[in-house]
């Protein structure tokens, strides 16, 4: 189980915008992706959080943008879970392009976890917040990641 998910994305020509950098959109696209795949590698695919009635919804991002990428780019998505509350976790996202070694964006969003029925907040059981190791500064991440002194 991962304390840090990697994906790997190549930058495609349908990611890029009228400025000829990828499209904010696309971050957005990759940040649900790469959230949700390291949800599955931690025992949690989009399946069980179906069965139970129970999943995560997004209340917030924010993604500043560091430096633009382009086609072509092969960028590093790293994600983990900065904190995990009651019935909601911040998690963290970091861009990073391999040619160079540069961040290209940082992000984060509030995943607030939801009674799917309901609509209305619900409390995170024991067995899905064990499944998800805190890494509650970015400092500790790239630390881990061996980045610290490149961010």
């Amino acid at each position: 189980m991962p304390r840090i998910y990697t994906r790997s994305v190549e930058v495609t020509p349908e990611a890029i915008d009228a400025n000829g950098h990828v499209n904010n959109l696309e971050y957005l696209r990759w940040m649900q992706e790469v959230a949700t795949a390291h949800s599955a590698a931690q025992g949690w695919p989009v399946e069980r959080y179906l069965a139970t009635g129970l999943s995560w919804f997004v209340r917030s991002h924010f993604i500043e943008y560091v430096s633009p990428a382009f086609e072509g780019d092969t960028l590093s998505i790293y994600t983990w879970v900065k904190g995990m509350g009651s019935r909601s976790s911040p998690r963290r996202y970091l861009f990073w392009r391999e040619h160079d070694g540069k961040a290209i964006a940082r992000a984060e969003t509030l995943w607030v976890f939801v009674d799917m029925r309901t609509g209305r907040p619900h409390q995170v059981p024991p067995e899905l917040r064990d499944a998800f190791p805190v890494i509650p500064t970015d400092d500790e991440a790239l630390s881990e990641l061996g980045l610290a002194a490149n961010v």
